[in-house]
């Protein structure tokens, strides 16, 4: 059952059959010729056990307010904002655009909403101060790569549910890798791109500071609200993504005034997709883990990890490498739901905490969406800037391999990623 049911979906995903589809015939093959008397009507119930799910309805919800937040105008206020504060730093335009995307990221949980609200604006920014396109649109979508680390985060959800573990807790446990990736990559930005961009002539007030903070406040309370909400008890994670889209109507429409009547029907229609895609991924993977699990796949790779391998720090070589090499392939929720059942008793049994393998699952599977052929973060900026892949990919190798870096000082000091969990409980 389990060489079907791995060798079907690979097969499939060669021939590029889409990711969801190819899991579901993987199970359906395994369950019809795997020598098991299990009808595959269990697969249809599967998928529904597993979105009928009170968690699951924050993905809905969090993708509307990232889209209404979007429409809104917010990406402009906060770029204005950034700008006005890191104006005097070497290579400001793209630092500001690192900065930027995890402000966004806040909001949207999203790596190609952040792409495309921060690098739509910063991109053309950019090439005016002179940097090279592809070096804009590589910092936009390397950057962008904070859209699910910092949160909420639609990734962070899953693994949580998946992992029987606390959303809340993951969510306050993204904010401290959040922030040392946004350092990191600033510092990998004024090292490389500083001889691209002049000091600016001009000067900042403390008036102008002032005024574009109060214009940006309101998107910059808004993961206060949630997080605070979450972690007082005020809310469940669930109802703090409702709040979340009835705080981003608001703001965009009747503050930002940005928002219009006549586009909420487009902006309905585009989350309903987005969310559709997302839970029908969820909903396969779920058989497929099922499937996996009822077959003894993650204990026998467990027996033979642990056997073969005598160094913890080996074992967590070969996690990260792994997801790296997924991402570069799958979908960032199909990895998590697959590898989860995989890993989380490999990383109990070696004493990793389960919150510091979800994050760290995060945000290697953030990665994968800038590592072809994959690469939704780089397909988005292409699009915005009109470089080829390839150009861009070449470009972005300082950013990926600082964020490769940072994972490997993050999965050996897994007390980085627990410090604010543990602090705050």
């Amino acid at each position: 059952m389990a060489f079907l049911l791995f060798g079907v979906l690979f097969i499939l995903l060669v021939l590029g059959v889409p990711i969801g589809i190819s899991m579901g015939m993987s199970v359906l093959t395994a369950l019809l010729f795997g020598g098991v008397k299990i009808p595959a009507m269990v697969i249809a119930q599967r998928m529904f056990t597993a979105l009928d799910s009170f968690p699951f309805m924050a993905v809905p919800f969090f993708i509307l307010a990232g889209d209404l937040m979007q429409q809104g105008g917010v990406s402009e206020k906060l770029i204005r904002f950034i700008r006005q504060v890191f104006f005097w730093i070497p290579a400001h335009l793209g630092v500001i655009t690192v900065i930027s995307s995890g402000f966004f990221g806040a909001i949207s949980g999203s790596n190609p909403a952040t792409v495309a609200a921060i690098g739509g604006i910063m991109i053309p920014e950019m090439e005016k101060a002179g940097y090279p396109a592809a070096k804009a649109s590589a910092i936009a979508a390397a950057s962008s790569t904070l859209g699910v680390i910092i949160p909420p985060s639609i990734s962070m959800i899953t693994y949580a549910l998946v992992a029987s573990v606390s959303v809340g807790t993951m969510f306050v446990g993204g904010i401290v890798p959040g922030i040392l990736l946004m350092i990191a990559m600033s510092i990998v930005v004024v090292i490389s791109y500083r001889k691209y961009e002049a000091t600016p002539y001009y000067k900042i007030t403390w008036k102008s500071v002032l005024l574009a903070f109060v214009e940006a406040i309101w998107a910059i309370i808004m993961p206060l609200i949630i997080l605070g909400g979450i972690y007082g008890g005020i809310f469940t994670p669930t109802e703090a993504a409702a709040i979340a889209c009835v705080y981003a109507f608001i703001v965009s429409k009747f503050i930002y005034k940005k928002l219009e009547y006549k586009d909420l029907p487009a902006i309905f229609s585009k989350s309903a997709t987005s969310t559709a895609l997302v839970l029908f991924i969820v909903a396969v993977s779920s058989s497929f883990s099922w499937l996996m699990t009822s077959s003894g796949v993650p204990a026998q790779i467990t027996s033979f990890l642990l056997g073969s391998f005598s160094s913890k720090y080996l074992i967590f070589l070969m996690i990260n490498a792994s997801l790296l090499f997924l991402g570069c392939f799958l979908e960032t929720q199909s990895i998590i739901l697959l590898m989860t059942p995989i890993l989380l008793p490999i990383c109990v049994h070696l004493g990793m905490d389960p919150v510091a393998l979800g994050l760290i699952m995060v945000i290697n599977t953030s990665i994968g969406m800038i590592t072809p052929p994959m690469a939704v973060n780089l397909y988005v900026a292409s699009s915005i800037s009109g470089v080829s892949i390839e150009s861009i990919s070449r470009s972005i190798v300082p950013l990926f391999l600082v964020l490769v870096l940072m994972i490997f000082i993050f999965t050996y000091c897994p007390g980085i990623l627990t410090f604010l969990p543990n602090l705050l409980q």
